[in-house]
């Protein structure tokens, strides 16, 4: 394509992407379109020849927007997902248009330095160990992964056992305690890993879905005896918020001569960032890794996590992928394929670089305190109204809430699946269902940094008449 054709394509793409935007707040907050109907809308036979680009792309806007969500908007609640900040996305365009493969420093300089100046801001911000490596990964799923295989390699090394050689056949068990409340992706990095989601040692939880730190004590001791142990803990369960008493579970985790201890912070990690709340997640830096997203509380686009290691000689181990066609490193040289399971990937580092600068401390502080103030103030005007029930303590952004309190359970799962369709219909904001100790509710996540009171207050209103609707009928 010539300079200029080129030229008007970006500069189209991003009229669509601003009409868009500009008309998220004031649509239905839900796709307009089913899965099947936006199947139907793409669906064609093979291309044989090709087509015109400007025509490729009207074409694709006009059969996607339909079927598109409404998760950049203001009154998205569904899951634990920010909005993807227009400076994240700005950044994230240039990323597209740069095409840097981020797989080592020598292939792109740029994103290389981006990338580690940005895992500097990022330990600093979170309050983390300023030596801990930094793998930029396409989310939190990953960053458990990265940071357990870490973890799987160092307490197996103690044992002189090199898995990434000799792989787990033959090899040291390994105990894995666990909170029975834990998020399915670090079952799945278990699973990954080849160390199993169902031969784990889960903890009993309080009210919250917080480890009690008797049960874990105990845990320890039965572990007394076993070569190695690696402990996950919680920051921010994703039903209630809450976070496990990181002080006990890590005093006595320390206790084992072969122990590492990760914790998943997916969106609770951020509380460190807001000092109104890091109270929350106080002592996790005690701990040997830590996963948390950037596409939740700062807000980058999707394709952006963080795995961060302690020991960053473990966290290299565990990832490396060495080839004679790769530039060497050097002294002092960081190299992002290092730290990430992959080599050929996207230049995550601008879009969180570009985010961390444009908010800044006070910025993501501000946005952590809001969010977790929007939250108590929705969980508040929901509980005014007669057969609401908010079943968490919201000490964060996640409320859960169940309708036709009073009624039998059964009864109850009904009219809270109803409410929610009803709400989804309706489309004025967006939530989902969720199962939270075998019932079923509707889970709210409040994250969104588009979001202000006003909307807040809306979601809470339209919440209150689908529940209305629904009641009517009970």
């Amino acid at each position: 394509m010539q300079n200029t054709a080129v030229a008007q394509l970006f500069a189209r793409a991003a009229e669509h992407a601003g009409d868009f935007r500009a008309a998220l707040p004031h649509r239905k907050q839900r796709p307009l379109q089913t899965y099947a109907e936006a199947l139907a809308a793409f669906a064609a036979t093979t291309p044989e020849a090709g087509t015109e680009a400007q025509i490729v792309l009207e074409d694709l806007v006009a059969r996607a927007t339909p079927g598109l969500h409404a998760m950049a908007g203001p009154r998205f609640f569904g899951w634990v997902i920010g909005n993807s900040h227009p400076m994240g996305v700005a950044a994230d365009f240039l990323t597209s248009a740069w095409g840097q493969n981020a797989g080592n420093h020598t292939a792109s300089p740029a994103a290389s330095a981006c990338e580690a100046v940005a895992a500097h801001w990022l330990l600093d911000m979170l309050d983390l160990p300023r030596e801990a490596s930094v793998g930029f990964v396409t989310g939190a799923t990953i960053a458990n992964f990265v940071g357990l295989a870490a973890a799987r390699s160092e307490v197996l090394r103690r044992l002189s056992w090199d898995v990434e050689a000799d792989g787990l056949f033959g090899a040291p068990a390994i105990r894995v305690l666990i909170g029975a409340e834990a998020h399915i992706t670090v079952f799945s990095a278990l699973q990954f890993l080849g160390l199993g989601r169902a031969r784990v040692t889960k903890i009993p939880v309080d009210s919250q879905g917080a480890m009690l730190p008797e049960a874990f004590a105990q845990a320890m001791r039965d572990a007394e005896n076993d070569p190695a142990v690696i402990v996950i803990t919680q920051a921010g369960q994703i039903n209630t918020g809450a976070f496990d008493p990181h002080a006990p579970i890590i005093t006595a985790a320390r206790q084992h001569k072969n122990v590492w201890v990760h914790v998943d912070g997916a969106f609770g990690l951020w509380a460190r960032a807001c000092p109104t709340r890091a109270a929350l997640a106080k002592d996790v830096d005690f701990a040997d890794s830590w996963a948390t997203d950037g596409h939740k509380w700062l807000q980058t686009p999707y394709d952006c996590g963080f795995a961060m290691v302690r020991d960053a000689e473990a966290h290299r181990r565990a990832m490396t992928i060495a080839a004679s066609y790769l530039p060497p490193v050097a002294a002092g040289e960081r190299d992002p394929s290092h730290f990430v399971p992959e080599l050929s990937r996207r230049a995550r580092g601008f879009a969180a670089w570009a985010m961390l600068k444009h908010l800044g401390r006070d910025g993501v502080a501000a946005m952590v305190e809001r969010h977790c103030r929007y939250a108590a103030l929705l969980s508040e005007k929901l509980r005014e109204e007669k057969g609401i029930a908010i079943l968490n303590d919201v000490v964060l952004n996640q409320v859960i809430v169940r309708f036709g309190a009073g009624l039998a359970p059964e009864a109850g799962d009904s009219a809270t699946a109803e409410t929610v369709a009803a709400l989804q219909r309706d489309g004025t904001c967006f939530a989902g269902t969720a199962q939270w100790q075998g019932r079923t509710v509707m889970r709210l996540s409040v994250i969104s940094g588009s979001m202000c009171e006003n909307d807040v207050l809306r979601s809470a209103e339209s919440i209150v008449q689908a529940w209305r609707g629904v009641h009517a009928l009970v």
